[in-house]
């Protein structure tokens, strides 16, 4: 095998492999690979990231390349030198046939020819030209068919690039969708860690009921049993005296034995508080709560969350609530607004503008400061007007906190002090209208803080309070 020209060795090395022609202006990637600045210029047009190399597909992080002079200096010194030295020995054909020199072509048969050729009897009638001037004539149809093949070597060029693109692309989307598909499941995971944790705690409430009504059951049947056995043994010992002593009062004898027939009260068949219904706690027996509560497993347990906002009609007047009612926080100064009847005047409160009547809903809180808070829903009548008392008997469910101690204001009052590690700053208020239960969760871990038992809200509207303290500021989150 011949040895590779030297000429054609150092136009390889001079050569772009994306237009592949010499260097114009040549750069030098981190990698070590040489292109024109405008090929490597167009080939990272379309991209904000991953930058890559054509030639060995290296990627970076950033668009840098550095200008190489010392190549460019020696393309162009090489350029001239490189052609010259390209060009191969000349060597002078001649007609085979008759050892002359080749002067004509023949258009006919697209021959070269000598001119004994040309007069001979096989060409004397064809169109001969002379060969220079055939070889022009060539040349520029060559010339031509160039131009058109590096066109669509061009065109070609623009496909890949394009196609690198938009897998780049595509590469880029399916690492945002793998992303937000874990999110989806750890946020359905979460959910359902929550809706275990709620139906526990109903199923311990359901427990407990079941305890007290079995107690109370067991103490009646106890009762009346011991009744029973002092009276029988009274007629035993009566019917054991002599017959002048039997008979006397035997009338009242006769009569205590006559006692009315006991009716079984039936094993927690009496009614049993459970939910809240129009204007009164609908009762049932143990088999309806049952039911009821195995409903609940079957049917969906969704909470739905809540856009809530604050109503600046109800603020009281030291109270500033934002534009976008959202965040409210006690300003100290006493604004000029019109005491109107749903205005607080004497505790800072402020109400949510929705109201609820059913179904199961949520909405978080951002508690930002140190100082006292409270959050929670009240019953839409609760009183606007002097103190109010922060616990269910004035209609008012709240969770209180200040720093790392948490408590509610129930009967009678309880605390639940928090470590400042686990002091949540984001609240979530869980109100389940059908069930008339009210639950505090800590919105960054899922776990509970408390939960109000269940209470009657008689259908009224419920909606969503807030008393931010001196250095709080409270914000509805979205």
């Amino acid at each position: 095998m011949a040895a590779a020209n030297p000429a054609q060795q150092l136009l390889a090395e001079l050569t772009c492999s994306v237009c592949l022609d010499y260097f114009k202006y040549p750069v030098c990637l981190d990698c070590g690979h040489h292109f024109c600045q405008a090929c490597i210029t167009q080939c990272w047009e379309a991209l904000t990231t991953n930058f890559y190399c054509p030639e060995c597909r290296k990627t970076f992080s950033q668009r840098n390349f550095k200008p190489n002079r010392q190549l460019r200096n020696i393309v162009e010194a090489s350029r001239k030198l490189t052609l010259e030295s390209a060009k191969e020995p000349e060597v002078e054909r001649v007609c085979e046939k008759h050892k002359r020199a080749l002067d004509v072509f023949c258009q006919d048969d697209q021959i070269p020819m000598c001119m004994v050729c040309h007069l001979s009897r096989d060409h004397k009638d064809h169109t001969v030209v002379p060969i220079e001037e055939a070889a022009e004539d060539y040349k520029d149809q060559i010339q031509s068919r160039l131009e058109i093949l590096k066109k669509e070597r061009e065109e070609i060029q623009s496909f890949k690039l394009t196609g690198e693109s938009k897998s780049q692309e595509l590469l880029k989307q399916l690492q945002t969708e793998k992303q937000k598909i874990v999110s989806e499941f750890q946020r359905l995971r979460q959910f359902l860690e929550e809706q275990a944790r709620l139906l526990l705690v109903q199923l311990e409430e359901l427990n407990t009921e079941i305890e007290k009504r079995r107690e109370k059951y067991v103490a009646k049947l106890s009762e009346e049993i011991s009744s029973f056995s002092h009276l029988i043994s009274e007629m035993e010992q009566k019917c054991q005296q002599p017959a002048s002593e039997f008979l006397q009062d035997i009338k009242g004898t006769l009569s205590r034995c006559e006692r009315k027939k006991f009716q079984n009260p039936g094993a927690f068949s009496s009614e049993l508080k459970w939910r809240s219904w129009e204007s009164s706690q609908r009762n049932a027996s143990l088999e309806t709560i049952m039911k009821k509560f195995k409903d609940s497993l079957s049917s969906s347990q969704r909470l739905d969350k809540a856009n809530v906002t604050l109503d600046p009609d109800t603020a009281h007047p030291e109270l500033t609530v934002s534009a976008d009612r959202r965040t409210v926080r006690w300003g100290r100064t006493r604004q000029a607004l019109p005491d109107n009847p749903e205005r607080f005047d004497t505790v800072p409160c402020v109400l949510g503008c929705e109201r609820f009547t059913s179904g199961r809903h949520y909405w978080e809180v951002e508690v930002d400061g140190r100082g006292a808070w409270s959050v929670g829903v009240a019953r839409e009548s609760v009183s606007r007007k002097g103190q109010i008392n922060f616990n269910p008997e004035q209609g008012i469910w709240a969770l209180h906190g200040r720093g790392d101690r948490y408590w509610t204001r129930t009967s009678p009052q309880q605390f639940i002090p928090l470590s400042p590690s686990r002091a949540p700053h984001r609240i979530r208020v869980c109100l389940d209208c059908e069930w008339g239960r009210v639950m505090f969760f800590d919105a960054g871990s899922g776990d509970p803080i408390v939960t109000f038992s269940p209470s009657s809200f008689a259908r009224e509207r419920i909606r969503p309070i807030f008393w931010p303290g001196v250095t709080v500021r409270l914000t509805l989150c979205l």
